[in-house]
């Protein structure tokens, strides 16, 4: 079985303030100061010339920070459960999540995708997201505080 790539979804930033008028305020300013955030998980537990291994973890109630994706990736969820995203082209959507589900994007040069992930379910949300560096755009920085430290360094 192939899955299917997502390609040209969710792409870019709307301009129109209207977008964005059934957002709380606290989610639109967050989004004008994430635009840099390449954070797209909880931890980032592997990082090699050519990938970054995320770790996604989400308990009810809680959402992620804004964070954009310029290159090919995939996720998988872990366990199932449901989550809203917010979009940076302004749309709001809750999405069903079942274990195993992977998905994967594609982003040409120029191209991203910008989203907060909020877990509106009543069990932990968790994925593990593979993002390819070797992509048509740079790779955007990560913080060294978000790498995984191994036990006893």
């Amino acid at each position: 079985m192939r899955d299917d790539v997502k390609t040209n979804e969710h792409l870019g930033l709307a301009t129109d303030p209207a977008a964005f008028e059934n957002w709380p305020s606290e989610i639109r300013d967050e989004l004008s100061r994430s635009m840099d955030n390449g954070v797209v998980g909880t931890t980032l537990l592997s990082e090699t010339d050519r990938v970054r291994v995320w770790h996604l973890r989400l308990d009810p109630s809680q959402r992620c920070a804004f964070h954009r994706h310029v290159n090919p990736y995939f996720w998988t969820a872990l366990a199932a459960g449901k989550a809203r995203s917010y979009f940076a082209d302004g749309r709001i959507a809750d999405t069903d999540y079942y274990e195993g589900e992977t998905r994967h994007y594609h982003y040409d040069a120029g191209e991203y995708m910008m989203h907060s992930l909020e877990n509106v379910g009543d069990t932990a949300l968790e994925f593990t997201t593979v993002e390819f560096l070797d992509g048509p755009n740079d790779p955007l920085t990560v913080p060294e505080g978000v790498r995984l430290v191994p036990p006893g360094r």
